[in-house]
């Protein structure tokens, strides 16, 4: 690495360490009781009133109190008769009331009367839009409470809320609780909603929202439950309500705790830029997140739709009633939830094959654990930025899937109950990670806190390196895995992992200490396969034998989830520098015949590094050339859609179609083409007949080789918003497009005002990942960073700067180096070090593996010879 960008780099993290030393925490000594909230919106003019009153409690004397407040104008604050003077640190987001006369320890309350704007940041109080009207609604976490209301804006200072809405008169208002009345006045025209007070609870989990919103009712454990949208797409309700009816119980169930509120609405936001939020008893999502048609809509939207559900509501226990002390511990919230969300989901609809969808969701987390820059699952996060920038792959990817492992280490049900005893210690109150180790170690009696003191304290992936078998026993050497060869660990770390062995008999599990280096495994096994189930957070590298051996039991002797997780290993040894390209390819095309859809879907994204990565020219030709020989009769064997057939099927051909189609084989083309004809024509409606999962797949296809004309085809669907799966559907589709003018398009629509800022990134980010396009976004963005830079939000910037990452050469690594040095993103440190740590790993992979490509497309039979 060039001197220059090794500077760059250092300062980036030092400025992040930095920042971390300028803590924004409030003063410790005044403890709020309760929130008495009256807001009352504006929203054609864009503005809110705000009449507080808190109850604390002073642990001293003091005349000054501190607390979060950004962006609000304050009109007056008092304690009984005194009126305070305000001191406002826009910095640290922080109001100090200084009081004339001391205010005594123990119990004061607060008035505070302020006024603020409800903006389109989409955070805090803030403005969401349809072509109808305005709705005022929320999103607070991690630290916009304070946007809306001053507050002790920190999660372990929790406390009751009294909220009052103020609305006009057509509107109604939706909030934690439930309404317990709502009377005329006090201004006309105009009503007032008052819900009933909550449990204790963080300041992030309060949400109220306004406008006129729509419900579709349901009912589980005697719970009222509502799916609620704007009033055009409360037809689309229906499903998320049953999906919330079959989780709510089966969680009840599970933790053996009941759902705390007295009701759970779940609505639907036009502007909503995460998937969605946990607000205690008032879960707020995207709209694709929440809407789809119960009737008609595809199985995938369907799965995500029921695995949003189920991971919002499983925070109703984790992160809601039982909160992390702080940020650091994110993951207590967020990695509990990715575990949870496909117990319920895998239950009610078992054909959706949750297994699989795990196993490249860990491939994933591997791969983006194994990079260079990460980070520890528990991490210091003091100001706004770091915190968010906590909200990653670690956080939820990461952290689910060693509780996936400890789970399977333990046993489903003594896992179970220490989930259980870990709740019930801590209810409505806060909690740190050795709480929950502590509680799984009591109720297992299994030594579940080394292993998870390891993971979570220790960075990066483990690498378990197998010997050849000795008598009844392998050795195995740890390291620390980097997908990049040039990156060394100084610090030779080791962890405590539980380590699953599969034979020809039933798995099973060892437990690997730092200080021991075998396993024992029967002496006539045929092979080993050193990671049963596909649940163990680590990469495995075998000797070739064992490897041989492996792969000639493959389909047999390894279910579809190992499977995946056998190639996801290969392919991260070749990224690393540990296994030949080769070597992946002829597993890769050795598994041809398999029926697992997943594997496919992982093996598309492993061929599209490999053609954005690796090959050039001729060989990226040739290696085309071997996918279409070697899938074709697979693919044609699979015949045509059928109704009814299962969603295997299904999932099956359209991954193998989509990967045919990227290799350029004429009548997977011509057959895309038809097909998204049909979805999108240019007179007349949508073929209702049409197979939706192999649909998606075409339209990718067709647009990547479409015309101006299936381009404003799909530009005219992207802006119809009456059916969000669809219009998301060609929003996606118009980042496909290669032709040089018709990026252009889509770069202007992205920048224009008519694509919401939640979705306006996805479209500079998607364009930024792929090799045909990248280029000509990238120099557009750099030449209209004004424009971009108005369309992105605190979160999505640093989601643009990833997608920059995708570049291969030394130029392109200096150009983003010195763009985004110069133009800093809002909580994006890390993830410029990130880009910056991949573009230098594919500069290497492309040196290393390049020569390795081509002398096995040479030794392929009737492949073209590659030019050198």
């Amino acid at each position: 690495m060039p001197i220059r960008n090794t500077l760059l780099l250092s300062a980036v993290l030092v400025l992040a360490s930095t920042s971390a030393m300028q803590a924004q925490r409030l003063p410790s000594g005044v403890h709020p009781e309760a929130y008495k909230l009256v807001l009352t919106p504006d929203l054609k003019a864009a503005t809110f009133t705000g009449d507080e009153t808190i109850d604390v409690t002073l642990d001293a004397p003091s005349r000054a109190i501190t607390l979060n407040a950004a962006e609000l104008t304050f009109v007056s604050v008092t304690s009984g008769a005194q009126a305070a003077e305000v001191t406002l640190d826009p910095t640290k987001e922080q109001a100090t009331f200084t009081f004339p006369n001391v205010l005594p320890m123990g119990k004061a309350e607060l008035h505070i009367r302020y006024t603020g704007i409800l903006d389109d940041k989409l955070r805090g109080f803030y403005l969401s839009r349809t072509v109808r009207r305005n709705y005022a609604v929320t999103q607070f976490e991690p630290t916009d409470a304070r946007r809306a209301y001053p507050s002790f804006d920190e999660p372990a200072l929790k406390a009751t809320y009294d909220i009052v809405l103020i609305v006009d008169k057509g509107d109604t208002a939706i909030s934690n609780t439930n309404i317990i009345s709502d009377t005329p006045g006090p201004i006309a025209g105009k009503h007032t909603i008052h819900f009933a007070t909550t449990p204790k609870m963080s300041t992030y989990l309060v949400a109220f929202l306004v406008g006129d919103f729509k419900c579709t009712s349901g009912k589980s454990d005697g719970v009222p439950i509502r799916a609620c949208a704007t009033p055009d797409k409360v037809g689309l309700t229906k499903f998320a309500v049953e999906s919330a009816e079959y989780v709510l119980h089966y969680y009840d169930t599970y933790f053996g705790i009941k759902y705390p509120m007295p009701k759970l609405d779940m609505v639907a936001l036009p502007d909503f830029e995460a998937g969605a939020m946990e607000n205690f008893g008032c879960i707020t999502y995207r709209e694709t997140d929440l809407l789809v048609d119960a009737k008609t809509g595809s199985v995938p939207s369907k799965k995500r739709v029921a695995l949003v559900v189920a991971h919002e509501m499983a925070h109703q226990w984790f992160g809601d009633m039982v909160t992390m002390q702080w940020w650091d511990n994110l993951w207590l919230n967020e990695g509990f939830a990715t575990w949870m969300e496909t117990k319920p989901v895998a239950q009610w609809h078992p054909e959706w094959n949750f297994a699989e969808d795990e196993a490249q969701d860990l491939d994933e987390t591997l791969n983006l654990d194994a990079q260079k820059t990460t980070r520890t699952i528990r991490a210091h996060a003091n100001t706004p930025d770091e915190i968010n920038e906590m909200f990653d792959g670690i956080a939820y990817g990461k952290a689910g899937a060693v509780l996936n492992m400890v789970e399977n280490y333990v046993g489903k049900e003594a896992f179970r109950q220490g989930v259980h005893n870990y709740l019930a210690a801590h209810l409505y109150g806060n909690a740190t990670a050795q709480d929950f180790w502590n509680a799984q170690t009591a109720t297992s009696h299994l030594p579940v806190d080394k292993i998870m003191s390891s993971f979570v304290t220790l960075p990066g992936v483990p690498l378990l390196t197998l010997s050849e078998r000795q008598a009844d026993s392998i050795s195995v050497a740890q390291s620390r895995f980097f997908l990049s060869a040039n990156a060394k660990d100084s610090t030779d770390q080791r962890w405590t992992i539980p380590v699953c062995l599969k034979t020809s008999g039933q798995p099973v599990c060892h437990l690997l200490t730092p200080e021991e280096n075998s396993l024992a495994v029967p002496g006539n096994a045929p092979f080993v396969y050193v990671n049963a189930a596909d649940k163990g957070y680590y990469r495995t590298a075998y000797t070739p034998s064992q490897f041989k051996a492996i792969v000639a039991n493959a389909e047999t002797g390894l279910t579809p989830r190992e499977r995946i997780g056998l190639l996801g290993d290969r392919w991260a040894l070749v990224r690393s520098g540990q296994g030949a390209i080769g070597d992946y390819l002829d597993l890769f095309f050795a598994l041809r015949q398999d029926s697992t859809a997943a594997l496919f879907d992982l093996a598309e994204l492993q061929l599209e590094r490999i053609d954005s990565d690796i090959a050039t020219g001729k060989s990226r030709t040739g290696l085309d050339a071997v996918i279409r020989r070697q899938f074709e009769p697979v693919y044609r064997a699979l015949g045509s859609p059928q109704k009814g057939e299962s969603f295997d099927r299904q999932e099956l051909r359209a991954k193998l179609f989509e990967i045919l189609g990227n290799a350029g084989d004429p009548a997977v083309l011509a057959e895309a083409t038809q097909i998204a004809n049909r979805a999108y024509p240019a007179i007349g409606f949508p073929d209702a007949k049409l197979d939706p999962v192999l649909t998606e797949a075409a339209l990718r296809v067709a647009a990547a080789h479409g015309d101006a004309a299936l381009y404003d085809r799909l530009l005219t669907a992207s802006k119809d918003g009456s059916n969000p799966n669809l219009q998301s559907q060609a929003l996606r589709s118009l980042t496909r497009f290669r032709l040089p003018g018709l990026v252009t398009r889509t770069l202007d629509y992205a920048v224009s005002g008519q694509v919401r800022n939640q979705d306006s990134w996805r479209l500079f980010a998607s364009l930024l990942r792929q090799r045909e396009t990248q280029d000509q976004t990238w120099d557009y963005i750099r030449h209209n960073w004004d424009k971009v830079q108005a369309r992105l939000t605190v979160s999505s910037g640093a989601d643009v700067v990833k997608a920059a990452g995708g570049f291969c050469t030394v130029e392109k690594r200096d150009e983003v180096a010195d763009f985004f040095a110069a133009h800093k993103v809002d909580a994006a440190a890390r993830t410029l070090a990130k880009a910056i740590d991949s573009i230098n790993a594919c500069i290497q992979l492309r040196a290393e593996q390049g020569p390795n490509l081509r002398q096995w497309l040479e030794a392929q039979p009737g492949a073209e010879r590659p030019a050198r």
